[in-house]
């Protein structure tokens, strides 16, 4: 019985742990400039590609690498719910790192249920399919990394 009481400081530990670095994710996937359209980044809306890159958060010299996330779309007009693929290259961030997917929805950026992984080579291939007709921004999030948005027309 006294095992029960040591786990349950252990366990809700973890949980305080696990909301603390969702809201790190959530605050950097929505700071400042994350709605604006890809404008000032040197992102051009209407292409089927972005980059961006922030500075290292510590100084580190030559050695240290800035973090980028760059995506493109494979089409850039599909059908409803046909599939395409987004592929994306990405630096400063370890091979293994989770890759998520999120859509401009209402002026916010939801998350999708869709997810990939970096791979060796610093870069990911995720398929996706949209059901919303018209032009969809989406872009993905690579540990707290946003890309710039790319547009798919649904037709």
């Amino acid at each position: 019985m006294s095992a029960t009481f040591r786990l349950r400081p252990a366990v809700a530990g973890v949980l305080a742990v696990g909301l603390i670095g969702a809201a790190a994710v959530t605050a950097a996937a929505t700071g400042p400039g994350a709605g604006n359209g890809g404008a000032g980044n040197g992102a051009d809306p209407g292409t089927g590609s972005a980059t961006v890159s922030t500075a290292p958060s510590t100084p580190g010299g030559p050695s240290a690498v800035a973090r980028t996330n760059a995506v493109t779309a494979d089409r850039e007009r599909v059908r409803p719910w046909e599939e395409f693929r987004l592929h994306g290259k990405v630096t400063g961030i370890k091979a293994g790192t989770a890759v998520r997917l999120q859509q401009m929805q209402h002026g916010s950026w939801k998350t999708l249920p869709a997810e990939s992984v970096v791979n060796r080579s610093l870069d990911y291939s995720m398929r996706v399919k949209l059901g919303i007709r018209g032009v969809n921004r989406v872009r993905t999030v690579v540990a707290g990394q946003p890309s710039a948005p790319v547009t798919v027309t649904v037709r």
